[in-house]
């Protein structure tokens, strides 16, 4: 005999009906090999007039309140977005005692602490595996399929977008705008991309992902944040000269000390790393843990279906009892989650990329890598196209691993030079660690 389990959708977008049209199409195996059937008992949308795709069996309304209300409801699913409202109402669900999924990474950044204490309150929990990643299961596996890993790194492609933008970039030699507005034209980007483009998406998730694999809590105040709305096309032909792809990278690290450092920016990754070959609107996210070695967990970031994909997961986990297990054992909730130990920003190492616009007169270069060499700053690669002498010339630098307030020393010092012109393009290199010995 299969359970029966009472839904109210909040939301009813692309993804809303992606969820539906899987519960509708694959009840009858959701019966068979899990014993649930799932029954959609309010369908709460902004518009009830709109036409839509999904099986109009469902009951709709405009009613949240009500719908979460009703005691034929067990679960809540939170497809709505943003902050405040959608925040209200999971409010009222978990204080129901109602077990709530969402997709809702702003929410949970913003709120997260504060709601999963409430969820404890009130014998609730929340599922959020679409919240990060789209369809890749990734919560999933940082909270049972690596639990027995240390983990000591996380290294990610988690935007859909600024990847859509950097691969048109890359692989047809258009300018970041244009790029842009070929996004929005194909639906990968939104009207206002400023989330997205400007890093804090990534930012977002970044926070819930490093909060589980290292079980602290973090927030965005505690990264470095730059996104690619001002990615230089140059940056990305320089940077092919030399090897490397640029992506958009989440980077979550922990040193020897128990240190960690969060950031995301554009990167320069080697041609030869697989995350360079991540195109398009996919996702893929990196994991080293100390028993496992590297993992990588790759697929679409984006769409109806992948993230309706991981929203039934969480569904189907809620039913046979798995999340609530997860979620009142496991200490790595923002709720429950101890202090982070950040590393100071400016002790940061990277290896970086800098191009200069020098006047190509003599002793310039002396003067560069004076300046860098007092900061301890070392070079590893020089490029340099011809150019009468007398001109403004771009000249890329990489360096070996230097930290990060050198690096912004020095780039004062290098931008007040009356034969560079300010300011000076600076990116980071990222080298994958190694294997861990066997």
């Amino acid at each position: 005999m299969s359970k029966s389990i009472g839904i109210a959708l909040l939301g009813s977008g692309i993804v809303g009906e992606g969820v539906l049209r899987i519960l509708d199409t694959q009840s009858d195996r959701f019966r068979d090999r899990y014993g649930i059937a799932f029954d959609v008992r309010h369908v709460v949308v902004r518009d009830p007039n709109k036409k839509r795709s999904f099986v109009v069996d469902h009951p709709v309304s405009t009613d949240a309140e009500k719908a979460i209300d009703d005691p034929s409801v067990q679960v809540v699913v939170e497809l709505m977005g943003g902050v405040d409202r959608a925040g209200a109402l999971i409010e009222r669900a978990l204080k129901l005692g109602k077990t709530v999924v969402t997709a809702n990474k702003s929410l949970l950044a913003a709120r997260g602490s504060e709601l999963f204490s409430l969820a404890r309150k009130h014998n609730a929990a929340i599922a959020f595996e679409a919240s990060c990643g789209g369809g890749i299961p990734i919560i999933d596996a940082l909270l049972r399929g690596l639990s027995a890993n240390d983990i000591r790194a996380l290294v990610g492609i988690i935007n859909g977008t600024c990847n859509y933008i950097l691969t048109r970039m890359t692989k047809s030699g258009l300018a970041y705008a244009d790029a842009l507005k070929e996004a929005q034209a194909a639906g990968f980007a939104e009207a206002d991309p400023t989330l997205d483009v400007s890093g804090r998406d990534v930012a977002q998730k970044l926070a819930l992902l490093a909060g589980l694999a290292f079980g602290s809590k973090f927030a965005e105040s505690d990264m470095l944040i730059e996104g690619i709305d001002s990615l230089d096309a140059r940056d990305i032909e320089f940077a092919r000269e030399l090897g490397y792809v640029i992506k958009l990278l989440a980077i979550a690290e922990r040193n020897g000390k128990d240190e960690i450092s969060l950031r995301v920016h554009p990167t320069l990754v080697h041609n030869t790393d697989v995350l360079a070959e991540v195109s398009g609107s996919f996702n893929a996210i990196s994991v080293w843990g100390h028993a496992l070695g590297h993992a990588l967990f790759y697929g679409r970031g984006a769409g109806s279906s992948p993230t309706a994909s991981a929203v039934v997961s969480d569904l189907i986990s809620v039913g046979i009892g798995a999340t609530k297990v997860v979620f009142d054992n496991l200490k790595v909730f923002p709720d429950t989650a101890k202090p982070a130990k950040l590393l100071p920003r400016d002790q940061i190492q990277s290896r970086y990329y800098l191009r200069l616009t020098a006047k190509d007169v003599p002793g310039v270069m002396a003067r560069v890598t004076d300046i860098l060499g007092k900061r301890g700053i070392s070079l590893s690669a020089v490029l340099q196209r011809e150019a009468s002498e007398g001109e403004f010339v771009p000249v890329v630098i990489t360096t070996h691993l230097a930290r990060e307030g050198a690096i912004r020393q020095a780039l004062t010092e290098l931008n007040a030079l009356e034969v560079i012109q300010s300011p000076t393009t600076c990116l980071r290199i990222i080298d994958q660690p190694k294997e861990f010995e066997t």
